[in-house]
């Protein structure tokens, strides 16, 4: 059962939209590597607003996730990639339908 969630908006810098679409999609064969993270996407809002979600049965999960390569190559990246530091948010996950 999917109970823990992150939640990161991202901004791009000016011109770097297209390096973020690009950095977000390379992440995906690092995630699916994690075998507790449940379900993870990358998403487009806008122009040069993305997001990540990620859910997780358990803190364990999401916790190994933030210690993982993927969260690195973000904060690496970020002063490169981003208009603000990524903001990574905690949640509680209410209800949700995964395959």
């Amino acid at each position: 059962m999917t109970k823990f969630a992150l939640y990161v908006p991202l901004e791009a810098k000016a011109g770097k939209e297209e390096d973020v679409a690009a950095f977000l999609q390379s992440a995906l064969p690092l995630v699916n590597e994690e075998s507790g993270t449940i379900a993870w996407f990358a998403i487009r809002l806008g122009k040069s607003s993305f997001a990540i979600f990620d859910a997780f049965a358990d803190e364990g999960g999401r916790n190994a996730h933030l210690a993982g390569k993927v969260a690195a190559a973000l904060i690496a990246r970020a002063d490169e990639l981003f208009a603000s530091p990524p903001q990574i948010n905690k949640a509680d996950v209410l209800a949700s339908k995964l395959p």
